[in-house]
């Protein structure tokens, strides 16, 4: 049942034929009384629990479609959340470039989504410079503090694996070390400009949005086990409600230092001090060089063609290569087993088996090889080679689910988006403090957390991923970008731990093999399947299509709501007919023809709607 490469609307078919109300098994909570406004009460805090309208549909294309595509050409943004997004809409009006927008972003969703990320989290880049006319790549994960080795764990603290919270999880930030790169390579602000939107809703309060409402409830046991957490976090001693208006004036402040001393503030300043202060007195063995010492790698990204296109990736330790591997293996291996994606189309049970069994092959290999480079470097030549991944079909049963050859975890707390601008730049950027709040350990006077990365270690000594001093962990997060011909195509990614390789391959296959428009591939069901316990969770209506039959074929699943992360992305459609843009000739005055020419075509953005956020331009 396909249309013209595109899914037949859910609506008006899946909920008619399966006979399932659009609120039927979706709510996790009881209905409460129905409340005007869908404000919410201590009856009911979800008020859209109570929602069992049929879903509208659209009067043009994908039926089911959330809402259109955003179209612009002066500068556009992508973000998880609104404040994020017009954060960065306000610098790319202000003169600034997209790499400018992109550090207001980050450093605004450190301050309205502090579950997710934050000035004691990672960073990574890809960054299309329109002057050069290539991709550029940026590492800023952290590194483990020189006095942590396994016996430190082992014997010191007593433990068999590196903790998933409290100081011992923390490694050294690396996001502000990120924004600093950023800008002195590529940027035409600095630090006093593009943080003061983020220092502006630190000090005055911003509005606390529904999905990330949900996620800091589920956080208010954790931040209660340390204080400063507990008071920085938790007004009255509990999450702040749903609409309430919420202040950081510590993490202001902190945004200020920065904005008036720089990187140098946070590494070898004030905030390098509170830093080793609070690891001292919580049991950590961070040092002032372990902060002074660190620094952003630029680095070579990666790449698999997939139907006529090139993919992106950063390398290790980040778990980018997996989604380039899974694709090879759909690429070479679908062929040979007697199928096509796009013919089977999504409602065919076969069309999921086959991407989770690829899935599941490429992520065996991430959690075996997958490591610091400097120290241990994975065989990439071979594991993204085509004919490496012929190897492999082998192992795909078309007709039952194969157990799983390799195990490894899945968690993740994070921020994506993406950001473009008149003159063609664009960013790709993701941004994390691993779990919800990270280490859930704050550090006093400056108002943020710090990430709990450094469980992404193991304690094992003969895997590459060993910890070790000044060794970066095994990271979830990765940013991806498309190529044709060597021109830019698209930003995109998708957040959520080991969620994102399989979502970013899923993206990919939406928009290439089915189809879909920028926003549209966000608006359908997707699969997450779990590495560390092989099961598959699918989205609510996709589990009642296609469920019983993948279950038949040995798969373990999981019918569940909003999962599978959030994605963010920008394409772009140049329009050969338009004047190429004016490069701005340096970082002076922002006025001319350089600041008024729009980008020669179209940026079309999408945004999922599982999360707050929206993509705007002009």
């Amino acid at each position: 049942m396909r249309r013209k490469g595109r899914l037949l609307p859910l609506t008006v078919t899946l909920l008619v034929l399966l006979g399932v109300s659009p609120g039927q098994g979706l709510a996790q909570q009881q209905p409460g009384s129905p409340t005007p406004f869908g404000k919410p009460n201590a009856a009911t805090p979800n008020p859209g629990v109570d929602n069992t309208a049929v879903p509208a549909t659209r009067p043009v294309g994908y039926l089911d479609q959330t809402r259109s595509e955003v179209l612009a050409r002066n500068g556009i943004a992508a973000t998880s959340n609104p404040l994020a997004t017009a954060a960065a809409e306000r610098i790319l009006l202000q003169g600034g470039n997209a790499i400018d927008a992109a550090v207001a972003a980050s450093a605004t969703l450190g301050v309205v989504e502090p579950m997710s990320t934050g000035m004691g989290g990672d960073l990574f880049a890809i960054v299309w410079s329109a002057k050069d006319k290539k991709l550029y790549s940026l590492a800023s994960s952290g590194w483990a503090p020189k006095a942590w080795t396994a016996e430190y764990f082992t014997e010191t603290l007593g433990v068999d694996e590196v903790p998933g919270r409290g100081i011992n999880s923390a490694v050294v930030p690396g996001t502000v070390s990120g924004w600093d790169a950023l800008l002195k390579r590529f940027g035409s602000m600095g630090f006093k400009d593009v943080l003061e939107p983020a220092a502006t809703y630190a000090e005055q309060g911003f509005p606390i949005h529904e999905r990330m409402h949900g996620q800091w409830r589920s956080s208010v046991n954790t931040l209660r086990q340390d204080a400063d957490s507990a008071r920085t976090w938790l007004p009255g001693g509990q999450a702040p409600d749903l609409y309430s208006v919420f202040r950081n004036p510590e993490m202001a402040h902190t945004l200020n230092v920065l904005r008036k001393k720089g990187r140098d503030a946070f590494y070898k300043g004030e905030i390098a001090e509170a830093i080793v202060a609070k690891s001292q007195a919580a049991g950590g063995v961070m040092a002032r060089d372990d902060l002074a010492e660190y620094r952003s790698e630029w680095v070579t990204p990666l790449s698999t063609e997939y139907h006529g296109y090139d993919v992106h990736q950063l390398p290790p330790p980040g778990q980018g290569f997996a989604a380039l591997e899974m694709l090879n293996i759909l690429d070479v291996c679908v062929p040979r087993l007697g199928f096509d994606l796009a013919g089977l189309g999504p409602r065919d049970p076969r069309y999921w088996h086959l991407l989770i069994e690829a899935k599941k092959l490429a992520y065996s290999d991430l959690h075996t090889h997958n490591a610091d480079p400097k120290f241990a470097a994975p065989p990439l030549d071979r594991l993204l080679s085509k004919e490496y991944a012929a190897t492999l079909c082998s192992k795909i049963d078309p007709d039952r689910a194969t157990p799983l050859e390799v195990n490894g975890s899945d968690l993740g707390g994070t921020v994506y988006f993406a950001t473009a601008d008149r003159w063609g730049n664009m960013v790709s950027l993701v941004n994390s403090n691993y779990s919800d709040f990270g280490s859930k350990v704050t550090i006093p006077r400056y108002g943020f957390v710090l990430a709990n990365r450094g469980s992404g270690f193991t304690l094992d000594a003969d895997h590459p991923n060993v910890v070790a001093p000044r060794k970066r962990p095994f990271i979830t997060i990765i940013a991806s970008f498309i190529t044709k011909d060597g021109k830019p195509v698209m930003a995109f990614g998708n957040m959520g731990g080991g969620t994102q390789p399989q979502a970013h391959a899923q993206h990919i296959i939406n928009m290439i093999d089915l189809g879909m428009n920028v926003q549209a591939t966000t608006d359908v069901a997707r699969f997450d399947h779990s590495q560390s316990n092989d099961v598959t969770s699918l989205d609510a209506y996709l589990f009642d299509l296609v469920g019983p039959r993948l279950q038949e074929m040995g798969h373990q699943l999981n019918r569940a709501n909003g999962h599978a992360g959030g994605y963010q992305g920008i394409l772009f459609e140049p329009d050969p007919r338009l004047p190429e843009p004016i490069l701005p000739s340096g970082r002076g005055e922002r006025r001319g023809e350089a600041y008024e020419r729009p980008v020669n075509g179209v940026y079309r953005a999408g945004s999922d709607p599982r999360k707050d956020g929206h993509a705007g331009g002009w």
